[in-house]
């Protein structure tokens, strides 16, 4: 049982699928933790959940953090993960060594749900850009430039970004990257399109306009559901697009 495990840690970490999962946690670790204990969530997850179990926690004087992370399982196994993380300065100074041992970086974003704020800002972006590097290297192919001539001009220029230069859509150009793997995931096409659903859901929340982030969501939507590509990378994105013609 969760509550076992808790009881009487000074700090429990946690990383959990959904924001309903992580409220259903709560209820059992929170009660049972000491006063000034650390609830360290590193689940990616509405930022409504994340508020609403740090005002559980206070209201049994349990110090929360929010951290999802950035980097995947390889920025998991190498240790260089990033978190993203909200709630007090007194809960991060507590938890600062423990984000030293398991990553690479942690950045105070506020407080209690800015930390999934940044993430899902963040992977907004990353999966809007991985779908226009894919868009364009399919483009490419059928206009005869070669995917390696394309790499050595856009990462190079104005067009260059992560999605390009360190995680590139194209097997054999670039660095070593799941799609010289057969597209086995590092990150999974079915946790893109998680992040973008919360992102869209944020963005309806908070009334902004995210016609990009919208796209991609559908796009990805379309391609995990509507294909069946989940359990793919998210990089998988550029074989699709060089089947497709122009809807």
């Amino acid at each position: 049982h969760a509550a076992d495990a808790a009881a009487g840690a000074n700090i429990v970490i946690t990383m959990l699928p959904s924001g309903p999962i992580l409220r259903t946690v709560a209820i059992q670790i929170l009660p049972v933790m000491a006063p000034g204990a650390v609830f360290l969530d590193c689940s990616t997850v509405d930022v409504d959940s994340a508020r609403a179990v740090a005002d559980q926690a206070e209201a049994v004087r349990v110090l929360c953090l929010d951290a999802p992370v950035s980097g995947g399982i390889g920025g998991a196994a190498a240790g260089t993960l990033t978190f993203m993380v909200g709630g007090s300065d007194e809960a991060f100074a507590i938890a600062e060594p423990l984000f030293d041992v398991m990553g690479q970086k942690a950045v105070h974003c506020g407080p209690s749900g800015n930390g999934q704020a940044a993430k899902i800002c963040n992977n907004m972006i990353l999966g809007a850009t991985m779908i226009a590097t894919c868009e364009a290297f399919a483009l490419a192919d059928k206009l005869g430039l070669e995917r390696q001539a394309m790499f050595d001009v856009v990462s190079t220029s104005s067009g260059y970004s992560w999605t390009m230069n360190a995680y590139c859509p194209a097997p054999g150009i670039g660095p070593t990257s799941p799609a010289d793997n057969d597209y086995k995931p590092g990150f999974a096409s079915e946790l893109m399109l998680k992040d973008l659903r919360l992102s869209q859901q944020a963005a309806e929340g908070a009334d902004a306009d995210t016609p990009m982030g919208r796209m991609a969501r559908d796009l990805y939507a379309q391609f995990v559901e509507g294909e069946g590509r989940a359990g793919v990378d998210f990089s998988a994105m550029l074989p699709w697009f060089a089947r497709r013609g122009r809807m």
